[in-house]
């Protein structure tokens, strides 16, 4: 999924699945969005801080991916991701993607 592409979505939906206090845990209350030509929601990012950000996208089959990414002079790096996760887990997982000090987070956890 390039940056441009993935299945459109509100992202008011999308916050209040995650939780508005916990965004301001993750990051404080800033919210990020990408759209696509359309001018529809397609990704948004939580910075956390340090470089750190994470980001979901919703799936085709109606998941979410969410990454933990590290951002530094505007190279992407990703530093884990976790896809399908169903919109009742998407708060807890976004969470622990933001937690990036001394905890592991991606395939190898999920």
């Amino acid at each position: 999924m390039t940056k441009q592409e993935g299945r459109p979505f509100d992202e008011d939906v999308l916050i209040d699945q995650i939780g508005r206090m916990n965004i301001f845990a993750i990051s404080g209350g800033r919210v990020g969005v990408t759209k696509n030509n359309q001018g529809e929601t397609v990704e948004i990012e939580l910075p956390v801080g340090y470089g750190y950000r994470v980001s979901i996208k919703l799936g085709w089959d109606d998941t979410y991916t969410v990454s933990r990414q590290f951002v530094r002079k505007g190279v992407v790096t990703d530093k884990g991701t976790i896809e399908g996760v169903y919109c009742d887990q998407v708060g807890e997982i976004a969470y622990k993607a933001s937690c990036f000090r001394n905890v592991e987070f991606g395939k190898a956890v999920a």
